[in-house]
């Protein structure tokens, strides 16, 4: 089992930043990538970014790819989202997920193959 933890949510204007945190633990030993999505109100759950756990090779959303930064530190089991240039569209709530190990570069986008959530933590970006 693995559990996830998000923190660093809240409010904020838009053109501002935020960096969420993700503390990761349990049997980190079998992920093979973690990733953010987010779920706007009314709307489905997207991808936004991942990352593989060992070597750090990204992916990302086209609507977030040059504001936000996907990372890790392996010595905190700690993942993060840094997220600049923020607009009222980027409101929702983001989760982070990690897999449980059999997932490839070609399919770190999709949710379903990620087994481990956390609860969300809500952003809000005001106009």
């Amino acid at each position: 089992q693995v559990q996830l933890v998000e923190s660093g949510g809240g409010l904020v204007q838009a053109g501002g930043s935020l960096r969420l945190s993700c503390a990761v633990s349990g049997r980190t030993f079998s992920i093979y990538a973690v990733a953010w999505f987010r779920q706007a109100p009314g709307k489905e759950r997207e991808f936004v970014a991942a990352l593989t756990w060992s070597g750090g090779s990204t992916i990302y959303a086209d609507s977030v790819k040059g504001r936000f930064t996907i990372s890790r530190d392996n010595a905190k089991n700690t993942l993060f989202l840094q997220m600049n240039s923020l607009k009222p569209e980027d409101t929702a709530v983001y989760y982070c997920a990690a897999d449980n190990g059999w997932t490839t570069s070609a399919t770190m986008r999709l949710q379903r193959v990620y087994a481990y959530w956390g609860q969300g933590t809500q952003v809000t970006v005001s106009s």
